[in-house]
């Protein structure tokens, strides 16, 4: 396995992550200011931010919007994928310098992670891949966990290079949700949109593809037996499914059809519903 799991390459990745917030350009300027990402286009009542590669973030103005309460579905955290270790370190001596109120940090084995939240509490991810070598154990087994994480050796991995803004080649590595039911995410996240159930936990459930550890995840940690979110409230819209292969959008609206779902089609795109709401709009890559 190679050292570096290219996720370009991957048939499916999240792409382009759609929130609706209250106060548009409070939520635009931090992540442009906090994450570095660019102002790729503003209209009224809607933002999109990202790289020169891509758009990743989608903001939308929704200052009727009720606040989304932290027990309904939705979004656990938007996970924003850097390059390198360096990378990450380097973000975080600037977020250190600058006051950024950094709310956690983790050693998954997977990956090394720092977790922060919005001005309007949708949460963040921000972290680094490992080696995906130290991904399994002998048998193969996922190692993913949560231990306490050496910010001391990330510092260090960054100390070379200033954070110079996101990086040309950071993407969405993954989106974490909040659900009623991990067996019903399951069924839909798995059997429907095709992903590889790469961990299961009691309480939550983690998707991947092509060998990541995971694209995708669902938890009921807050949300157990939740129904289906409230339209007017702030927080997620919905997000892109990037499918690089022609035929793979195909099954998964077959699938979709034999469970009796409907997709909408939108052009050469097709939007589907989770069972909690979420929308999830399948896209070539």
């Amino acid at each position: 396995m190679s050292d570096v799991f290219d996720m370009r390459q991957s048939s499916r990745r999240i792409g382009r992550v759609r929130l609706k917030l209250r106060d548009l350009e409070a939520g635009a300027a931090f992540y442009e200011n906090i994450l570095g990402l660019r102002r790729i286009s503003a209209e009224a009542g809607r933002v999109v931010l990202g790289t020169t590669k891509a758009a990743l973030l989608e903001l939308i103005a929704a200052p009727e919007a009720a606040a989304r309460n932290p027990r309904d579905a939705g979004l656990f955290h938007t996970a924003f994928l850097l390059p390198s270790r360096a990378s990450l370190g380097a973000w975080l001596a600037f977020a250190m310098a600058n006051g950024v109120p950094v709310q956690g940090a983790s050693d998954h084995v997977v990956s090394e992670a720092f977790y922060l939240a919005d001005p309007e509490g949708n949460g963040i991810e921000v972290y680094a891949d490992t080696p995906p070598s130290a991904w399994h154990d002998a048998s193969g087994k996922l190692l993913m966990t949560t231990q306490a994480l050496d910010t001391d050796g990330v510092l260090g991995a960054g100390q070379d290079g200033a954070w110079q803004g996101f990086p040309e080649d950071g993407l969405i590595g993954h989106i974490h949700l909040q659900v009623g039911d991990t067996a019903a995410s399951e069924r839909f996240y798995g059997n429907v949109l095709g992903f590889d159930l790469t961990k299961r936990l009691p309480k939550a459930s983690f998707f991947g593809a092509d060998g990541y550890h995971h694209q995708l995840a669902c938890n009921t940690w807050n949300s157990q037996g939740a129904g289906t979110r409230p339209l007017n409230a702030t927080g997620l819209d919905g997000f892109d499914l990037l499918l690089h292969r022609p035929e793979d959008q195909a099954a998964i609206l077959e699938r979709a059809a034999q469970a009796g779902l409907v997709a909408e089609q939108q052009g050469d795109r097709a939007v589907l519903h989770d069972p909690w709401g979420n929308s999830i709009t399948l896209r070539a890559a």
